[in-house]
């Protein structure tokens, strides 16, 4: 078989073993982990592709990241896919599949090892430690800064066979591309170095050391500056999202990266109990940080010395330290002591070591053949399989958390989020022992308050409820939420003065509180305070403008005022926004009803009912309708039809005129 059909074939293994594990993403949902953030709640991402969403993905920070193309993306997929979680997946793992093939192409243009590429190309492909950067829709950033990576070393390759100006602009541009989409990959100048040593051997033409490091810098220096540039900005808006309840001493922290360090390496062997969240702990002994940092010293010591010999080892480890050093915890990044995520790209360097370093260690040729390519493929196989059942555990939220729980401690993150999913499930009871667990944990933290406190109102239990809500209020007394929350309970107790104080205080205190308004506009509305509703309904919409919700209550208010017209807008709003939104759709049949458009109130009607086949009044409604334009026998079986799911006011006038007996 000749070198190209084997690198066809290669191609399509590797293509194929990637979709055999990570095809049933597509079928994932999105999960309350910064989806919501990235997607799902996010107006200018659900704006579709607009100069608007455009001017909005290049100029603001959203998160604690600049990644404009990112946000394209994920706009693209909205086009797509609107909220259909799967093809945001299907997205995903395009791009990890095109990482994978110009991972391999990279290496055997470089080297010529056909074989050897190829499992540096598998191992990065198939790895357990990859799923969450492949799996996850909010680290699109993750597998399309890698795509840009690898196009970027690819030109890189193809430019130092044959240099021109318009081969290193290609080059720039590429790597603009992938510092617009992480700025992690900034470390990507000094892995151009490393690969200047070897495989590419260009050191080999320079005669002093002050030479290399000359042409080094010269060749190197514009996207040095691009890195400097984008690593400012990134720090810059990293400090703007600053969370002082999860921030960690930075004594706490610089103990903890040595112990990080080692904990991915042996992760990358040993990859099980992964998670989404590891908890970060204050209290690592003494002497596994003085045992993580002698091993990281003997490793790094022994591949400076065997440089000239193996330089393989030299490049390979050298790749994984630079690219996990930004996030290995010295600047804190989030509240998690590390991340699977963040050994992406650096796992590549852990590749290339076992893939040229243990041949070297089987010097005997016949020796190493019977005994690498089936330990090869053996290790590789034993990865997929733990990459298929870790991939797995990312089907939705609630099994995230629960995996996420089962495998680490004293994890708050994934009790609080999954308390959260129970919450909206409408267990109530469940949430609060996992909001429990989180008090336990982190006593301080106020958000578990504000959220076990709505759970005990649910169940009816409202002084738990206002303990909960007051003590928050009591601790930070600027902590909008909570008086939010709190003006939920009092409205639901009736106390409408009580419960509006409480908005006005939240608004105060934050401006941007869309739920606020809304909540404050739904209570004038129920005190018929028709004009003060519409007044505090247009602010929430202002504020969030992609929540069906409060368009659907402003037209309710806009009906008690007969503005008719501004409440079809409202509701028309409301349903392009959901389109199963079949309230809306029967309350703007029943404007349509009162201006006499009977033919579109009977096709709200019908759409209602399609969406919700036991809906009552809709029925009852629409057989109104038939019977007021002369259609009796569908209104009388409407009418019948609501009256036995328990709404018979239609029936009972037919019958009282004689129509429907």
């Amino acid at each position: 078989m000749n070198e190209y059909k084997k690198k066809l074939i290669i191609y399509i293994v590797l293509a194929a073993a990637v979709l055999a594990v990570y095809w049933q993403v597509h079928q994932f949902d999105f999960v309350n982990i910064d989806d919501n953030i990235y997607v799902t709640e996010n107006y200018h991402i659900k704006s579709g592709i607009t100069l608007a969403s455009i001017r909005w993905a290049f100029g603001n920070r959203y998160g604690d990241l600049w990644n404009p193309l990112v946000w394209l993306s994920l706009m693209a997929d909205y086009e797509l896919y609107g909220l259909n979680a799967g093809g945001y997946h299907v997205t995903n793992l395009i791009f990890h599949i095109l990482s994978t093939l110009l991972l391999f192409w990279l290496f055997h243009r470089m080297t010529g090892a056909l074989w050897k590429s190829a499992f540096v190309a598998a191992f990065f492909a198939l790895h357990p430690l990859h799923v969450e950067s492949v799996a996850w829709v909010s680290e699109r950033k993750d597998v399309l800064s890698a795509f840009f990576w690898m196009l970027t070393l690819c030109i890189y390759v193809v430019y130092t066979e044959k240099q021109s100006i318009q081969r290193y602009l290609l080059v720039v541009f590429s790597f603009v591309l992938a510092l617009l989409s992480k700025p992690m990959v900034v470390t990507l100048p000094l892995i151009m170095i490393l690969l200047d040593y070897w495989p590419l051997k260009r050191f080999e033409n320079q005669n002093r050391l002050s030479d290399t490091i000359v042409w080094q810098l010269k060749e190197k220096l514009p996207l040095m500056v691009l890195s400097a540039v984008f690593a400012v900005i990134t720090i810059i808006a990293q400090q703007k999202s600053y969370d002082p309840e999860a921030s960690f001493a930075l004594t706490a922290r610089l103990i903890n990266v040595p112990v990080t360090f080692v904990t991915y390496l042996i992760k990358t062997f040993r990859p099980y109990d992964l998670a989404v969240i590891y908890p970060f702990s204050s209290h690592i002994p003494a002497w596994q940080t003085a045992g993580a940092l002698l091993l990281i010293a003997a490793v790094t010591a022994a591949v400076i010395v065997t440089a000239k010999r193996l330089p393989y080892l030299f490049v390979g480890w050298f790749w994984y330290t630079i690219i996990v050093a930004p996030v290995i915890g010295t600047v804190q990044v989030g509240n998690q002591a590390m991340a699977d995520r963040y050994t992406y790209l650096p796992l590549i360097g852990i590749g290339i070591m076992l893939a040229w370093g243990v041949p070297r260690l089987l010097q005997k040729k016949i020796t190493s053949k019977m005994i690498l390519l089936p330990a090869a493929i053996g290790f590789l196989a034993f990865l997929t399989l733990l990459t298929w059942q870790q991939c797995g555990y990312w089907t939705d939220s609630k099994k995230l958390c629960q995996h996420t729980i089962r495998v680490t401690k004293d994890n708050y993150v994934a009790h609080i989020n999954l308390g959260s999913v129970l919450f909206d499930e409408g267990k109530y009871e469940e949430a609060i022992r996992h909001f429990n667990e989180v008090i336990r944990i982190r006593p301080g933290l106020i958000l578990s308050y504000n959220k076990r406190g709505l759970a005990y109102a649910r169940l009816g239990q409202y002084q738990k409820a206002f303990e909960d809500l007051n003590y928050v209020i009591r601790l930070k007394p600027d902590y909008a939420d909570a008086f939010n929350s709190r003006a939920l309970i009092n409205h639901e107790l009736k106390r409408h003065r009580e419960a509006i104080e409480d908005l006005t205080e939240a608004v105060r205190l934050k401006p941007d509180h869309a739920e606020a308004y809304n909540n404050r506009g739904n209570i004038y509305l129920g005190l018929g305070q028709h004009q003060k509703a519409v007044e505090n309904l247009s602010k929430a919409i202002a504020l969030k403008p992609d929540n069906p919700a409060i368009y659907y209550n402003r037209g309710t208010a806009y009906i008690h005022l007969a503005q008719y017209q501004q409440a079809i807008a409202d509701y028309s709003k409301a349903v392009a926004l959901n389109p199963a939104y079949f309230d809306a759709y029967n309350n703007r049949a029943f404007i349509y009803l009162r201006l006499g458009r009977y033919q579109q109130a009977v096709e709200d009607y019908s759409q209602a009912i399609r969406l919700k086949p036991d809906y009552a009044d809709a029925y009852n409604n629409r057989g109104f309708v038939h019977l007021l334009t002369g259609n009796r026998e569908s209104g009388c079986r409407d009418a019948h039809q609501a009256c036995n799911m328990g709404t018979c006011s239609t029936l009972q006038l037919a019958n009282g005129k004689g129509l429907c007996r």
